[in-house]
């Protein structure tokens, strides 16, 4: 599989969210783009902190998702309980796996963290195990240090 450029596509993000304040306007679009661009994925999108210690869903592109996850439970909870990203080779295989889509097998989440607080995650999920490597891992964690970037309302 080919190498994900992830400084053209943090640039291409900076492009799209240029000039927009809408907080929601640009996760959606992020989602979106991320989703067209990288290769074999099913899943990609949002959990923002609507609730102490609780996700909620976001904008996103795929199927349907849950709705709420708590801090601390499956991969999403994880990266937001332990504020790293969590990079999961073979979800089956993840203590505590929630299986919102039973077609995803590997899934990388990042948390995205404002004024020290934890504001939601950056969450992609594929149909194949291993399909993130450890440099989508750090590219998509890039990306993740721009989302912190933006019009966040805290």
């Amino acid at each position: 599989m080919q190498q994900t450029d992830y400084a053209l596509l943090i640039e291409q993000a900076r492009a799209i969210t240029e000039g927009e304040p809408d907080l929601i306007a640009n996760l959606s679009n992020i989602s979106a783009l991320v989703y067209d661009t990288l290769a074999d994925v099913n899943w990609v999108g949002f959990y923002l902190t609507r609730e102490p210690e609780t996700l909620v869903l976001g904008p996103f592109q795929g199927k349907v998702a849950c709705l709420r996850i708590p801090f601390g439970r499956g991969v999403c909870g994880a990266a937001a309980a332990s504020r790293e990203t969590q990079r999961i080779v073979d979800v089956h295989e993840f203590d505590g796996h929630i299986a919102c889509d039973a077609a995803s097998n590997s899934e990388v989440v990042v948390p995205l963290i404002v004024n020290g607080s934890v504001v939601g995650v950056f969450d992609l999920d594929s149909p194949s195990i291993g399909r993130f490597s450890e440099a989508d891992a750090a590219g998509l964690t890039q990306i993740g240090r721009f989302i912190e970037s933006l019009n966040w309302p805290v």
